[in-house]
């Protein structure tokens, strides 16, 4: 899945072309818990160049059609929407390119096929389809579902921070210029570097290269079209099948979705079982996250588990015990039950003197992920960086605008083909002023400001291009944290006051990390399409097109959520939990509030564990990469997840990846060609039916007919506590 503090992306087994987004580390593995085999997953097909030209493939006039981009469109908006119920629920997001390709496939070649090519819906409709306009769908889809990252993160926090007005339809122009300056800029810029990354340095973008392996196979006569047919059927089945069963939990949380056990056997009589209520151990079954863990492995998923178990039933019991921090006993009927997941965002003392057992831990868990991901990035990308040193023609920034075609020239793509100068150029030029100007009059932003936030988002998108390219992991959000603390610095050099302080904070991260992933995926996109030999202009095309879907999108699914669920926004800092825990929000809101205080919000006994886990961390990233072999790597702990089960208040998030990952082993173990079939269609429509499910529920509540109003709180606390 892919990340906000939480929003990190899965790892996932490439052989089975399986791709998600969580635990912002989306790594191909060879087997249920290993290391990424290139040949193993690619038929051995070098994929630094593109696939060899087929002789009986029909020569595909059309390329970009109103089809592919509607379908598209339509496709990553389905994504859009799951992620953001998804990244509200946990910060996990997950990618749309091997959903879109898949399901794009299933929908447009029998259209093709039964739609003749005369007339006007055969202009639109009809003729043959190819694995080059399979390329177009997928790539509007990455485009149209990609910035709900935002929406789950950054955002949300600028109003539990109360930055911005009371409602977000109150501030609807406002969402979609900030959209808009992260949406854009980075599409822009990444072109002339297409030549770098993917030609000269020869990355091997995972993801991508498994998206452009399966439109391939899809399009390979009869054999590819019946596993396509049969991966989009399974993929449709498990997609409504979740669908239905999550609305229909709305009604009977309690019994069908959430068993808190702890709460039953107190009210038996178990006085002391209240613990596991208190702290958050309930069992919950969410198909998404055990679908989650089917693509993440068992090393990501246990990790998860691992730190889940360190926080939530070792530290947090403690420092509750010790007086370190503190728990709200809100119910008078029953003083055992308490709350452990509450932030406090108005009074700073409290902070310090009585944080929450989830504000206390919060600090530890952001640490970890912040050292951890550099120091693994860096580590992971040290031969690279010696391979500029040593062939410094490599990093020829000449060469990113070479247009000619020569025999010496690695790039053969047509210069016709290519996307002009003129189009990138003048759009990068026209984004950069739009993005100053929005943000000036909407945000209050200098110039100076402005342009810091767009170099920053530069600078990290090289960071995350370079990652997700050798690695597939791509840590943009945890990154982008590295923006708050140089805003921090800069609106307290200019003497700024807390509040104006906090939203250049907010308003410049959520421009520096959407850039940043932006260029990321655009680049990933352009990968598969030189696999495919695809026209890089219509990708371009197709990306800017699903680029003001995706705007649009994601702000009105942000308003349909937040009024659906206010306490996403506010949550009751004396009343049960909010059914969206939002963990990313909390993380950003804390950092901001951090950097912009007149004095450090953190407490000591929380900053030196930080510290302490944040060495530990860092000791691990070292001894894997110099002292372990890496057939043995999948046992080191996954210590980016072990940080996330510190942010994440859900204990049933972890237990659902640990179940989907252990059942994901064993099916491979017993049936290899079953799970190469099926795997990625069936988790995928575990993670979407479960995500448009929620999206379906905050309707039915906006309509007065949800679960709260219909429905029963048998075996819940409280209806708020389940569903």
């Amino acid at each position: 899945m892919s990340t906000a503090v939480a929003e990190q992306p899965t790892l996932e087994r490439k052989k089975t072309q399986g791709s998600s987004e969580a635990i912002d580390e989306k790594r191909p593995l060879d087997d249920a818990s290993g290391s990424f085999n290139e040949e193993e997953a690619f038929d051995g097909h070098d994929v630094s160049v593109p696939f060899p030209v087929d002789a009986d493939e029909i020569e595909e006039t059309h390329q970009l059609t109103f089809r592919a981009l509607f379908v598209g469109c339509v496709l990553g908006a389905i994504v859009g929407a799951s992620n953001i119920y998804l990244g509200l629920k946990t910060g996990f997001t997950f990618g749309p390119q091997l959903f879109g390709a898949i399901f794009g496939f299933a929908i447009l070649k029998p259209l093709s096929k039964l739609i003749p090519e005369s007339g006007i819906l055969g202009k639109f409709l009809g003729g043959h389809f190819g694995p080059k306009e399979n390329c177009t769908v997928q790539t509007a889809a990455t485009a149209a579902g990609g910035l709900g990252i935002l929406f789950v993160s950054a955002v949300p926090a600028m109003y539990r921070m109360h930055l911005l007005s009371e409602l977000p339809s109150q501030d609807i122009g406002r969402l979609i210029g900030l959209t808009f300056c992260a949406a854009f800029f980075g599409v822009f810029f990444v072109i002339p570097l297409r030549r770098y990354y993917i030609i000269s340095q020869k990355l091997t973008f995972p993801t991508p290269a498994a998206t452009a392996y399966t439109i391939r196979q899809l399009h390979r006569g009869r054999a590819g079209a019946e596993a396509a047919r049969k991966k989009a059927l399974a993929l449709t089945y498990s997609f409504v099948a979740t669908f239905c069963y999550k609305v229909a939990t709305g009604y009977a949380p309690g019994i069908i979705y959430d068993w808190h056990i702890g709460w039953t056997l107190y009210r038996l009589g178990f006085t002391g079982a209240i613990a596991l209520e208190n702290y958050g151990w309930v069992i919950e079954f969410t198909p998404a996250f055990f679908g989650a863990g089917m693509l993440s492995g068992l090393n990501a998923s246990w990790s998860f588990m691992g730190g889940a178990l360190l926080a939530w039933a070792i530290i947090a019991p403690s420092v509750i015990k010790t007086g370190v921090a503190v728990d709200n006993h809100y119910s008078e009927e029953f003083p055992a039950l308490a709350s452990n997941v509450g932030m406090v965002f108005d009074d700073l003392d409290r902070y310090i003197t009585s944080p929450s057992a989830r504000y206390w831990l919060l600090w530890p868990g952001v640490f970890i992920m912040l050292v951890y991901s550099f120091a693994d990035i860096i580590i992971s990308l040290i031969p690279s960086f010696r391979a500029i040193t040593f062939k410094k023609e490599d990093f020829d920034p000449r060469q990113w605008f070479k247009r000619s075609v020569g025999e010496d020239d690695e790039d053969q793509t047509p210069i016709e083909d290519r996307v002009p100068h003129t189009w990138w150029i003048t759009g990068l030029l026209l984004s950069t002023v739009a993005c100053c100007a929005i943000l000036a009059k909407l945000f209050h932003m200098n110039v100076g400001t402005a342009l810091l936030s767009l170099i920053l988002g530069f600078i990290f998108s090289f960071i995350a291009v370079q990652s997700s390219g050798h690695t597939d992991v791509n840590p943009v959000s945890t990154v982008a944290k590295a923006s708050q603390l140089v805003f921090g610095g800069v609106s307290k050099g200019a003497g700024m006051a807390e509040k104006p302080a906090q939203l250049l904070n907010l308003a410049a991260g959520v421009v520096a990390a959407g850039s940043a992933a932006q260029a990321s995926d655009m680049t990933g996109d352009l990968k598969t399409g030189y696999l495919l030999r695809a026209k890089p202009k219509n990708q371009f095309i197709a990306q800017v097109v699903g680029a003001v879907v995706a705007v649009f999108l994601s702000c009105g699914l942000f308003i349909l959520f937040t009024k659906a669920t206010p306490c996403i926004l506010y949550p009751d800092e004396n009343g049960p939990p909010c059914t969206y825990g939002a963990p990313s929000v909390a993380a950003w809101a804390a950092v901001a509030l951090a950097v912009t205080a007149p004095k450090l919000p953190i407490p000591k006994s929380s900053g030196y564990t930080a510290i302490a886990l944040g060495l530990v961390s860092v000791l691990t990233v070292i001894v894997k990469h110099y002292l372990v072999p890496r057939k043995y790597w999948h046992w080191v702990p996954n210590w980016n997840a072990v940080g996330l089960a510190f942010v994440v208040p859900q204990t049933y998030y972890p237990i659902a990846m640990a179940a989907g990952s252990t059942f994901n082993y064993f099916w491979l173990k017993r049936n290899p060609k079953g799970y190469d079939m099926y795997m990625f269609a069936v988790s995928a429509g575990l993670l979407a039916g479960e995500g448009l499910g929620g999206v379906f529920q905050a309707l039915l509540a906006i309509a007065g007919v949800d679960g709260g109003k219909y429905g029963t709180a048998i075996g819940c606390p409280a209806m708020e506590f389940c569903g």
